[in-house]
């Protein structure tokens, strides 16, 4: 009750405070301004749902967005987004690749190994090929201008998964120079420190950074450190083509606690990763479109884990040639065109704690998957418009069969007022965890006469079906509802009996309703809620709770003050990974939680010193001392606080 109670009059003392220094003080004067006092304030939580002329959706979250929330990394930029569910083990770092740091979409990404999430950098694929699931220490938010969250199946957006997300890199789009300076120290030693620079004149640009995360982490082996450095350059090379460079590098490290229920822990999860991404871009107007080849280099080192084994390193890269035009041929009309190359390569070691090891040797699996839509637009968005749209991606691998991913869709609307609906075929295929599996990890398989028999596995398949509405009123609501249902067929799994063997035979259902809605009564306001509800079979189905509930508010106020406020309640959940066992049952569960957090911001400039905007600040996570886990005995940390200092020149 104190902690709650001390969080609490701390968060009304800053705003109090504030206020009576903003009404006593006099104006400013010297080299001191005041900003302008009609700012239009940032939506709270997300920036906004968007549907495709394909109708199919996604959310975006950008950097104001991920600051509002004094997010770390992915999971908790995040973590209020509606269809969204996270679990994590640490304030700083992800332990491993499923529940001590995961991300979760509309139910589905809990499978282990392998996920049903493609997560994307940039554009291009960035996750660990070897276990087949993203690392989320990978996919640093400092180099982020936003977050793409694609909820179900797009075949124009992203192939080989049933959902995705894309970091879309941070660049100088108007002539001039930035340079941000940000530091932080708050609860459990927890300290952030970042530099950034960008320009751009005439048809050159460049933009780079380096930022460091690290904290001691509210239980003894919850420590955590997020290391990341990127860099872009661009250049024109006519008034319709530009060719540039993203680079980034992370090294990240991150303990396991243990379990409160039992002794001991699973040891320390090291990775390092460096990608890299060169991109030809044409803007024609009429066409537009790009070129990207990249190339993903990592490794993973999970060492001091409990029971026989000890170190497990894998080490990968992921390669490959993306490309999409999109044409408008005739008024009204798009068609757009591309193909995704991916290689995914990777080898293992197993060492154990009596001195004996295995190593899976490096392989490669080879994806190719073209896809074509067309789409057409009927009368015009000022009043009644429709837009029918059709495609297909096309798949081929060089270990299994062929596939075809049909969708098929209708976005139409009256002025304010816009619906969609649409149906769309997702393919995912096994990963090279299928064949590490059958020859490194589980003896029955490793032993026996079906050692081989994961070439014969098909594709996971999900039908996906969608629709929605969305509407504006008055200039200030928006609201969106939209309704899905998901079949999946031919998930693979190991089969009980013997042999042991993998083998495509598990099904699943999830459906669901996901609202939203954004109120800015005035230009300085800016109030959010959303909702989401899912009913799945089975119906343990790991993180895809019943009912999901998130609200928020951005509230810039007397000029130089901005509050945020994020909360959310989630009923109870099944919890760990979706085991690739036939009739896994997942036990394991936590109970209903709810979780409020705050951020109150002074922000000035200062001509002399060419600032063009400076804040100093005060985060308060958990400000209600919400006693929650995502894990049964992994107790997350209670009220909390970061003073930060960020400015910008």
């Amino acid at each position: 009750m104190g902690k709650r109670l001390m969080a609490a009059l701390a968060l009304a003392a800053m705003v109090c405070a504030g206020t009576a220094h903003a009404e006593d003080a006099p104006p400013a004067s010297g080299g001191a301004t005041l900003l302008e006092e009609e700012v239009v304030v940032s939506a709270p939580i997300i920036e906004g749902n968007e549907v495709t002329r394909y109708a199919g959706q996604y959310t975006e979250v950008t950097q104001e967005q991920i600051t509002d929330l004094n997010a770390q990394d992915m999971s908790s930029a995040l973590r209020r987004t509606p269809g969204v569910n996270i679990s994590r083990y640490n304030p700083v770092g992800s332990f491993g690749g499923a529940e001590g740091g995961g991300v979760f979409i509309r139910g589905m990404g809990s499978s282990r190994p392998g996920s049903e999430i493609m997560t994307m950098y940039d554009g291009v694929p960035r996750y660990n090929p070897v276990f087949s699931h993203p690392l989320l220490d990978m996919l640093p938010m400092d180099p982020a201008q936003s977050i793409r969250v694609y909820k179900g199946v797009q075949p124009t957006e992203f192939g080989n998964a049933f959902s995705a997300i894309d970091v879309i890199p941070k660049r100088m789009t108007e002539d001039g120079y930035r340079t941000r300076l940000f530091t932080s120290y708050g609860s459990y030693n927890t300290f952030t420190q970042g530099v950034e620079h960008g320009g751009k004149q005439g048809g050159v640009d460049y933009y780079a950074g380096q930022s460091v995360r690290l904290s001691d982490g509210h239980r003894e082996h919850s420590d955590g450190q997020i290391e990341n450095y990127f860099g872009r350059l661009g250049y024109d090379l006519y008034e319709n083509w530009n060719v540039s460079w993203f680079g980034n590098v992370t090294r990240n490290v991150a303990r396991d606690p243990g379990s409160s229920l039992s002794t001991g822990n699973d040891g320390r999860f090291y990775t390092d990763d460096v990608l890299n991404v060169i991109t030809l871009a044409n803007d024609y107007g009429d066409a537009d479109g790009h070129i990207k080849v990249y190339w993903n280099n990592g490794y993973a080192n999970w060492a001091g884990q409990k029971g026989n084994a000890d170190t497990t390193i894998s080490d990968w890269d992921l390669y490959g040639l993306r490309a999409r035009e999109a044409f408008r041929a005739w008024e009204g009309g798009e068609v757009t065109a591309g193909f995704d190359y991916d290689v995914m390569s990777g080898k293992a070691l197993f060492e154990n704690d009596n001195g004996t090891s295995s190593e899976f040797e490096r392989e490669d699996f080879v994806l190719f998957s073209p896809y074509a839509a067309v789409s057409h637009e009927f009368g015009s968005r000022d009043d009644f418009y429709a837009i029918p749209s059709a495609g297909m991606r096309f798949y081929t691998h060089n270990e299994f069969g062929d596939q075809v991913a049909p969708h098929t869709g209708l976005v139409f609307g009256y002025r304010d007022t816009e619906l969609h609906a649409g149906y769309a075929r997702g393919v995912n295929y096994p990963g090279l965890n299928v064949a590490v599996f059958s020859e490194n990890v589980i003896p029955p398989i490793m032993g026996g006469p079906f050692r081989d028999d994961w070439k014969n596995l098909d594709p996971e398949l999900v039908d996906h079906f969608e629709a929605g509405v969305s509407q504006k009123l008055w200039g200030k609501v928006k609201a969106d509802l939209t309704a899905f249902w998901d079949e999946g067929t031919d998930r693979y799994a190991v089969v009980q009996g013997t042999p042991k063997r993998f083998r495509n035979i598990e099904s699943f259902t999830i459906q669901g309703l996901e609202g939203t809605l954004t109120y800015t009564p005035f230009a300085d306001l800016s109030v959010y809620a959303g909702a989401t509800w899912l009913d799945t079979f089975p119906s343990d189905l790991p993180y895809a709770p019943e009912w999901t509930f998130s609200a928020g508010l951005n509230w810039r106020f007397l000029q130089h003050f901005r509050l945020s406020l994020d909360a959310q309640y989630v009923t109870g959940e099944q919890v760990l990974s979706q085991g690739r066992t036939e009739n896994a049952v997942n036990a394991s569960e936590v109970d209903p939680y709810h979780v409020v957090n705050g951020r109150i911001a002074y922000v000035f400039d200062y001509a002399p010193w060419e600032i063009k905007e400076a804040e100093v600040y005060l985060a308060l996570e958990n400000i209600t001392d919400s006693d929650y886990e995502y894990r049964p005995g992994y107790r997350m940390p209670g009220s909390s606080a970061t003073v930060g200092l960020s400015v910008t020149f």
